[in-house]
């Protein structure tokens, strides 16, 4: 058995070392200003589920989600009340994700708990030449790097400059510090003054804090390759550290049609998409197509997702009883982790009554609720076993008669092969 993930870094697909590992796995999370939207749940729920599928094979993972608390977006959104308005959404986050029933990463660390290891890094970088201090700002020196842009492809001759500052040696360079600005009401002591750490190094800092300075996996979404990834690599590759091995980014949630247009500000936040189509409905949208492709968002996929939730959970109207074949799930999950094509095999399985590998499946995407029993009343029971005794003599006409009754009680009765089966209807 091996595990294949496609690696941004490497264009390929990489296999992991044998189980038990250990598997430190990275993911960049949100910057917190505003609630999150529901595309910033993509990568917390792959990788979720990717931590369950490595531990049911048998690794020992460790999962580090980060909290980006201090960032200009945040200054900008609430001014003189940035560190109020980082906590209260840091809350919303952590409440939105909790409602997706995929359980919590092993750490969630915030940037503004990281201060001394990020102080102690830039101080490193300026140690070994790779940084320099200009008033109270730092900046890397991209053209000292000489593989920068590997991960992302960036050409550095090509480059726009991505923090204006007439005082840099060159354009391309970025900030690891940032003195102190009028109206910035959260800030820390440091060698170079008053001020605050620049995006990049916040998340080198933390990932090297609890994972060391080699570990296995980095995930984030595709929208932040470059700058963010492509800085995060180069300043922790400039100390020696190897930092993430395999380099995954997920594909960018669409959201189609005019009910969810940004441009029209129409997107869905976390809360509002779970308050009105419930959890299982937004997983199983989650698992439709591969982790590395683009996902349309619209009534119509929400819809079709929710469709399939309920076609799970009437499996489940009797205790069917069943196994399919496991491996057959662990060659497309091994494989690059593909979700759309392990939706196929829990249908498959579904379809031929082998519900308890279905329901195992399930568990590990945080959807085990679909395969809870439903209460069937005895009196609802009785009519079908009556139904089932009139077809078997040859009394259709009561067989009808009993469809029909239990039509207007609000129940489906479906013949199968062993039987029936009971479907509340909707």
């Amino acid at each position: 058995m091996s595990i294949r993930l496609y690696s941004t870094l490497s264009r390929r697909l990489e296999e992991l070392p044998p189980p038990p590992g250990p598997i430190g796995m990275y993911v960049c999370g949100p910057t917190v200003y505003q609630r999150a939207h529901v595309g910033n749940a993509r990568p917390f729920v792959v990788f979720s589920w990717l931590r369950n599928w490595l531990r049911e094979r048998g690794y020992e993972v460790t999962f580090v989600h980060n909290i980006t608390d201090v960032n200009d977006s945040i200054y900008e959104a609430a001014p003189g009340k940035s560190a109020e308005l980082a906590a209260q959404a840091t809350d919303w986050y952590l409440e939105d994700t909790r409602d997706l029933g995929l359980g919590v990463p092993d750490v969630v660390p915030r940037a503004t708990e990281t201060i001394p290891e990020i102080v102690a890094m830039i101080e490193r970088l300026i140690a070994e030449g790779y940084a320099y201090e200009v008033q109270g700002d730092v900046y890397f020196r991209v053209s000292r790097y000489a593989d920068y842009g590997q991960l992302s492809g960036q050409r550095p001759e090509e480059m726009a400059e991505q923090e204006p500052n007439p005082l840099k040696e060159d354009p391309r360079d970025f900030a690891l510090w940032k003195a102190n600005k009028p109206g910035e009401d959260t800030w820390w002591d440091s060698p170079w003054g008053r001020g605050r750490p620049g995006w990049h190094i916040e998340c080198s800092a933390m990932a090297e804090k609890y994972l060391g300075p080699r570990f296995e996996l980095h995930g984030a979404g595709l929208d932040i390759v470059f700058p963010h990834n492509e800085n995060e690599l180069a300043q922790s590759r400039a100390l020696g550290s190897e930092f993430a091995r395999i380099w995954m980014h997920n594909g960018m949630l669409r959201f189609v049609g005019e009910k969810m247009s940004k441009s029209k500000g129409n997107v869905l936040t976390i809360r509002e998409a779970l308050d009105e189509w419930g959890r299982e409905t937004i997983l199983l949208l989650l698992m439709t197509a591969h982790w590395r492709s683009p996902l349309d968002l619209s009534p119509e996929t929400l819809e079709a997702a929710r469709a399939q939730a309920e076609t799970f959970r009437n499996a489940f109207v009797e205790d069917g009883r069943g196994d399919g074949d496991w491996d057959e799930l662990a060659r497309v999950l091994d494989d690059d982790f593909n979700t759309a094509d392990a939706l196929a095999v829990l249908h498959g399985w579904r379809v031929a009554g082998a519900l308890d590998s279905v329901r195992r499946g399930l568990e590990l995407f945080g959807l085990g609720s679909l395969a809870e029993q439903a209460e069937i009343p005895s009196e609802i029971f009785e009519l079908a076993q009556q139904r089932k005794q009139a077809r078997l003599e040859g009394d259709f006409a009561l067989a009808d008669a009993v469809r029909s009754t239990l039509a207007d009680l609000g129940w489906e009765i479906r013949d199968s092969t062993d039987g029936f089966r009971l479907v509340r209807r909707q």
